[in-house]
């Protein structure tokens, strides 16, 4: 079984794909961290993230067992990594191994922002998982603040929405709900109710298949 999860930055796919996974016994891939280690590997190069280049240079090269790097988390490298993958050759360039990670044996959860439309439009179970931008931004803000950073929630929202933006209107693989997704509004729900909300649409989608 393939399970894709797309959404923006900020709704809790990633927290809602790991509980999935753990629940159903198979793999999980967040493919931002692909694109996060992109641009961390293009920044320690000192390139410009927006260099096509660099970027697809740092794709190919990129080596997936550095995924669990704290520096992805820092936001510069968050910012980077919206940048770069917003080039194509950067999203060819990572495609395969995305897709043969979804087809290993006995399935995988894979969340992101065009895994049911791009990556794996054959998965058995789709979710658009979205949230107010404002809610989105108060949680991010929270988590900065948990982690020390010190950050105006103006700031951060303001960032929400450029990166949905870009996100959103970029010519490769745009931000968008694929067509037969379930969407998940998680703007007024905890992580134990969208995860119960999940599973309750995976088992009606499994009803009707």
């Amino acid at each position: 079984m393939i399970i894709a999860i797309d959404g923006p930055a900020g709704v809790g796919k990633g927290t809602l794909a790991k509980r999935l996974a753990a629940h159903f016994g198979l793999h999980h891939l967040d493919t931002g961290s692909l694109y996060r280690g992109v641009g961390r590997d293009v920044l320690a190069a000192g390139h410009n993230p927006a260099d096509p280049g660099a970027a697809t240079a740092a794709a190919r090269s990129l080596d997936p067992a550095t995924l669990a790097d704290p520096r992805l988390r820092a936001e510069d490298v968050a910012a980077a990594a919206s940048v770069v993958a917003a080039i194509p050759e950067v999203r060819r360039a990572l495609l395969e191994f995305q897709r043969s990670f979804a087809h290993r044996l006995p399935g995988a959860v894979l969340d992101g922002r065009d895994i049911g439309t791009v990556i794996c439009p054959e998965a058995e179970v789709k979710l658009f998982v979205d949230a107010r931008p404002e809610v989105r931004a108060a949680r991010r803000w929270r988590e900065l603040r948990g982690r020390g950073v010190a950050i105006d929630l103006a700031q951060v929202l303001a960032e929400i929405y450029e990166r949905d933006e870009r996100d959103r209107k970029r010519s490769a693989a745009p931000l968008a709900a694929a067509p037969d997704a379930t969407v998940l509004d998680t703007s007024d729900l905890d992580a134990d109710a969208v995860f119960a909300l999940a599973l309750k649409t995976i088992g009606m989608r499994g009803k009707s298949g």
